[in-house]
């Protein structure tokens, strides 16, 4: 609201209105084009639930980079790729609830023209869906797409061509675009609401630091405990046993002989020096 002063010898002065606050410059954002946005994730993905999903989990990445989102040069733009993004990841396959189809679309030429998108790959549908369904220029869509604006003309003139081949009467652009719109339209989707979306993205927030501190913190417990138990100097590894062959078995000593003790007695009994010993004679 913009009031009006008035002060002597001074012309009427117009102040400026409150900045709004951050909650208040998201819900704003996400009240002008979640609706809109959730709409044309499904024609991305034909999966209402996986729509609704994207859309909050680009909204909560928003919030989670707000300083960064409020700053952009086009803040409904970053919200609108980070949910296709989100929409077109392969990893949905593999979830069990996505791995069956959705029930269709009741209009026969709504069925049509789904079919007909969800037949494109994903880089050509999402193009097919920023230009002929969101209104982006060509340099716009490339960029949002992150290709080239040659590749990505190409891949338009690609997927009207097989849009029109399913579907003949959508060969024109401008019939193509009020279809997409009313295809859009028709189904009833639903998002969070902006609060909800806050909440969650900041406890996702809190959980992924205390995350990051508790691993933190074990890295430098297993560090320290290294360092106190690694030894300080090196030790040679003792090698492997191996067997020694061509040594005689060990035998122990038997008794003597009658003759043996004789002799033995007789060396004992004999002089150290004598002339029993033998001794070199020169010659």
């Amino acid at each position: 609201m913009r009031t009006v002063t008035q002060s002597p010898g001074h012309t009427d002065e117009a102040l400026p209105s409150p900045a709004l606050t951050p909650d208040q410059a998201f819900d704003a954002l996400y009240a002008f084009c979640a609706p809109a946005l959730v709409r044309q994730t499904y024609l991305l993905t034909g999966r209402r639930e996986l729509a609704r999903e994207a859309v909050e989990r680009a909204f909560q990445l928003a919030w989670q980079n707000w300083p960064q989102v409020a700053r952009d040069r086009d803040p409904a733009g970053w919200v609108r790729a980070a949910a296709h993004e989100c929409a077109l990841s392969p990893w949905h396959q593999f979830r069990p609830r996505y791995r069956h189809p959705e029930s269709p679309p009741a209009d026969a030429a709504d069925r049509a023209l789904l079919d007909a998108l969800l037949t494109l790959p994903p880089s050509y549908r999402r193009t097919l869906l920023l230009y002929d369904g969101v209104g982006l220029d060509l340099p716009e869509t490339a960029a949002e797409t992150e290709a080239s604006t040659p590749a990505t003309a190409g891949r338009l003139t690609q997927a009207r061509r097989e849009v029109a081949a399913r579907v003949p009467e959508l060969a024109d652009p401008a019939v193509l675009h009020r279809r997409l719109t009313e295809l859009a339209s028709v189904e009833r989707l639903r998002a969070a609401q902006p609060p909800t979306v806050r909440t969650f993205a900041e406890r996702r927030t809190r959980f992924w630091t205390r995350s990051a501190l508790a691993f933190t913190a074990a890295i430098v417990a297993a560090t320290t405990l290294t360092l106190r138990t690694a030894p300080t100097h090196y030790e040679a590894p003792i090698g492997p046993a191996q067997a020694i062959s061509g040594v005689p078995a060990e035998v122990g000593m038997g008794p003597l002989s009658a003759g043996e003790q004789a002799l033995r007695a007789k060396l004992r009994g004999q002089a150290e020096k004598g002339p029993e010993r033998l001794v070199p004679v020169a010659r």
